[in-house]
């Protein structure tokens, strides 16, 4: 552009021709050209990948959700059976990961403030301690589909045994009453030999009016009545030295106290003692965490479970006499030192056997 308007520029002043060359004539008519159509306009077409990729996502979203309603129609429709396992299974699976995240954030939180298991809040507590038998499960069905092509056997094990090899999450509602039902017949199988038990002891006992004070709870409970709350604190200093302190119960007694919270009996007597010790200890924090929150609020779902826990059948239970059951469990619990924690332990046969009609 500059040398044609330097070449224009001597033509005009020496008022001759000058001979430009066929080459440098072209590039001045196309300099012209382009004076005359000026500048190239910028193009109007913004491309934006960010906005393709969200749109290009959205659909894929929207595609997958269609064919996976389709898809349980299909199920539903055809095979309802299969569809309700199927239902229940991705159900349970969503409710095991998002356990798992809150109990990885509830970890998270006792690092970073240095923490204690005590120190949480109830439902904390109670998340921990749920998840943790859970994951023990969960273990047990992963070891053994180590083997190669186990894996097959193990998922027809899980639909013939259901209650000895799933968790919770991943049984029907129906299939959760059924096999609550059935742990409390095992546990309720160990109430009259504890309650033998607890009778063989009488004699042993040097003070007279704890002798005559446990005879008459045995007899009571035998009668099918319950006791109150004044009945189990008076044997307090019984149940924290020999005969029934929690390291003088003998073998046969802790098997029968590990059937009566669903722990495995078949262990060697220090292991049943220790893991009764450890289960009674998390159940006296659990109570003095919720003496804490208070009952009332917790929810009815809560309320029953946190009986379940404690050897109350729950499921067939009002929720009011479930609230009032725990809250006369909690009195006698917050009144219990560590050294007395054999009667809270006893307190899961003595003050549940009874209670509402529970009896049968």
């Amino acid at each position: 552009m500059a040398l044609s308007r330097v070449c224009w520029a001597r033509a005009a002043l020496w008022g001759s021709t000058v001979n430009l060359g066929p080459l440098l004539i072209r590039r001045l008519q196309l300099g012209r050209c382009g004076l005359a159509w000026g500048a190239p306009r910028p193009s109007k077409l913004h491309l934006s990948p960010k906005a393709d990729v969200k749109s290009l996502l959205s659909y894929v979203v929207t595609k997958t959700k269609a064919i996976n309603e389709k898809y349980h129609r299909f199920l539903g429709r055809n095979f309802p059976r299969f569809y309700v396992m199927y239902t229940v299974f991705m159900k349970g699976l969503q409710m095991v990961w998002a356990d798992a995240k809150k109990a990885r954030r509830i970890k998270a939180n006792m690092w970073k403030h240095s923490l204690s298991f005590h120190q949480l809040s109830y439902r904390d507590m109670e998340h921990l301690r749920q998840f943790r038998r859970d994951v023990a499960k969960c273990i047990f069905l992963g070891i053994i589909s180590i083997p190669p092509f186990a894996n097959y056997l193990v998922f027809l094990l899980m639909y013939l045994f259901p209650r000895q090899l799933l968790i919770r999450h991943f049984w029907t509602p129906k299939q959760q009453i059924d096999f609550l039902d059935i742990y409390q017949t095992f546990r309720k199988q160990a109430h009259p030999e504890i309650l033998t038990c607890l009778e063989r002891t009488v004699p042993v006992i040097s003070d007279a009016g704890l002798r005559w004070h446990l005879k008459e709870l045995c007899n009571k409970i035998q009668h099918g009545s319950h006791p109150a709350v004044n009945d189990i604190l008076a044997l307090r200093e019984c149940f924290s030295n020999h005969p029934l302190g929690m390291n003088h119960l003998q073998a046969l007694h802790l098997k029968a106290l590990s059937r009566a919270v669903l722990l495995t009996p078949h262990l060697p007597t220090f292991l049943l003692r220790s893991r009764l010790k450890n289960h009674t200890t998390v159940i006296h924090q659990l109570d003095k965490a919720l003496i804490k929150l208070g009952i009332g609020e917790l929810t009815a779902q809560e309320v029953k479970s946190a009986c379940y826990l404690r050897g109350l059948n729950s499921t067939h239970i009002a929720e009011e006499k479930c609230r009032t059951w725990l809250g006369e469990w909690l009195q006698v619990s917050c009144s219990l030192k560590d050294a007395e924690l054999s009667l809270l332990l006893h307190n899961v046969v003595l003050f549940s056997t009874n209670y509402a009609g529970t009896r049968r």
